[in-house]
């Protein structure tokens, strides 16, 4: 695998890092508004309620912590020297495919044969 791949995973480690960084302060902001007891969101007609608010940005976190580990598996298999391969049939994955999904573990016949 070449060092440009390498790089571009790194790029999204550090993007996803910085998203989830910036989630949990989003996240601890509305803790906090929602534990000073004077918010009453639930009858404002103009917008979206804490508890709606929360479950988005714990959805987007989550979302965001996900891409975090396929990424981070993505890096061990460039440093082991798997990446690129399928891990079902072995073929190489196609670089196309790699750069349109960058921590892709199956060529496009197999991913279609598991359903992905």
């Amino acid at each position: 695998m070449d060092d440009s791949h390498r790089a571009h995973l790194e790029a999204l480690r550090a993007d996803a890092a910085a998203r989830i960084a910036q989630l949990t302060v989003d996240i601890d902001a509305l803790r906090a508004d929602r534990g000073d007891g004077n918010a009453d969101d639930e009858h404002d007609p103009e917008g979206v309620t804490l508890s709606a608010e929360w479950s988005m940005l714990a959805g987007l976190r989550e979302q965001e912590l996900r891409t975090l580990i396929e990424v981070e598996a993505s890096l061990e298999r460039v440093a082991d020297g798997t990446a690129g391969r399928c891990i079902d049939c072995g073929a190489a994955i196609p670089a196309a495919r790699l750069e349109a999904r960058p921590t892709a573990v199956r060529c496009v016949a197999c991913a279609e044969r598991a359903g992905l």
